[in-house]
């Protein structure tokens, strides 16, 4: 990667600054309902500790935009990272200030402070000197571990780093990055791109990028409706961009050109609506009724899919193949996900709804790779430099 490993630094008794990415889900009594991004970064500051280092944490949690926001704390955050490291975490009040000065300078190598939420300071987001300055004054070396928001660049993972001159990243950011590169730089072929989910316009420059390194790409979800429409088929009420018919044209005769195989579905699960209750129909792509919308693929293109993977050794997805959230229209999702997480190939998945898609079909354990990540994952599949990343090079 160009750039330190955690490993690479002298730990001992220095105030170690770490982002992390802890922005977790809570209900409605501020309880987390769903704790893998703590767990995701345990190793780090295990290692840190185990070290000797002075942990210090920081974190988003929401978009709480400048406000202070009771329902954006991250004290339930503390609670259970005390419960899963086996030791007391010190909550900060805020995450600068003299307060916070002073409890960064009563730790004693080993203990854990994790500081509140950085968005409560318009600062965190806008990259403001000052407020990156008042960070990096906490830590005498810096280690970034938040993957997750490697592609924005903020006070706490880029600016930080004009302050702190010893920077490293942490094991997840170094797993995140090595796992996506070695897909996209140096993959084990055949090499296939799953692509799904609503909108074109939200994949197009994957799809752009991905064209020029896969054998194979997948596509799925509604957004599969737009090449549809541009081989001239009927997609009846479908989810279509009209104003990308042009380009998803292109991007298949990119394809064709390099002789990337293209595939897309050849049947749906139709219905009026994406609404509980519906009645659904299997209808193949050229016969979806006008009043109907293809909400999931259908068994016969999930055939040919799971065919299209069977001699893949490398394969990478991103995006749902129908609207899984809704029984009926989930069976195309959920049987992509069994056949990647069965798959002999390297597996490397990422993005919220996919992340989700797994947790549905019980195959997240199934896979090699399952990115923290939703924004900066798609970036890096798109071939673009992230700024946390780059900040942390030599």
């Amino acid at each position: 990667m160009g750039i330190k490993s955690v490993k690479d630094l002298d730990l001992r008794s220095k105030r170690v600054l770490i982002r992390v990415d802890f922005n977790v889900p809570l209900d409605e009594t501020f309880s987390i309902t769903d704790d893998a991004r703590i767990k995701a970064a345990l190793p780090t500051i295990q290692y840190i500790v185990e070290q000797g280092g002075k942990v210090i944490l920081m974190s988003h949690l929401g978009r709480p935009k400048g406000a202070v926001l009771k329902g954006k704390s991250l004290v339930p955050v503390a609670r259970r990272l005390s419960e899963l490291l086996g030791t007391s975490v010190n909550m900060a009040p805020d995450c600068i200030g003299d307060q916070v000065k002073a409890m960064v300078d009563e730790l004693n190598p080993g203990d854990v402070l994790l500081l509140e939420n950085l968005r409560f300071h318009i600062g965190e987001e806008k990259n403001h000197p000052d407020f990156a300055r008042q960070l990096a004054e906490l830590g005498d070396c810096f280690v970034n571990d938040a993957f997750a928001t490697a592609h924005r660049a903020h006070a706490s993972n880029v600016g930080v780093c004009d302050y702190i001159a010893d920077k490293a990243a942490g094991f997840l950011m170094i797993r995140e990055v090595d796992y996506i590169k070695r897909a996209l730089e140096n993959p084990s072929r055949p090499f296939a791109a799953v692509v799904g989910g609503a909108k074109v316009s939200g994949k197009l420059e994957i799809l752009e990028n991905l064209v020029e390194k896969v054998d194979k790409i997948i596509i799925g979800g509604g957004m599969a409706f737009t090449f549809v429409k541009a081989l001239g088929q009927n997609i009846g009420k479908s989810l279509v961009e009209d104003d990308l018919v042009d380009t998803a044209r292109t991007i298949m005769e990119k394809a064709q050109a390099q002789g990337v195989k293209f595939y897309l579905p050849v049947d749906c699960i139709c219905a009026a609506e994406p609404k509980e209750g519906q009645e659904a129909f299997t209808r193949t792509i050229q016969e979806i009724p006008s009043d109907l919308m293809g909400l999931d693929i259908g068994p016969a293109s999930a055939m040919l899919f799971a065919e299209a993977l069977t001699d893949c050794n490398t394969i990478v997805w991103n995006g749902p193949m129908g609207v899984f959230e809704i029984d009926a229209f989930a069976a195309g999702t959920m049987e992509i996900t069994r056949n990647i997480a069965a798959s002999k190939a390297l597996t490397i998945v990422g993005g919220g709804d996919t992340d989700a898609a797994l947790h549905k079909a019980r195959a997240e354990d199934k896979i090699d790779f399952v990115s923290t990540a939703g924004g900066a994952f798609l970036e890096m599949l798109e071939g673009k430099v992230l700024p946390g990343v780059k900040a942390l090079e030599e």
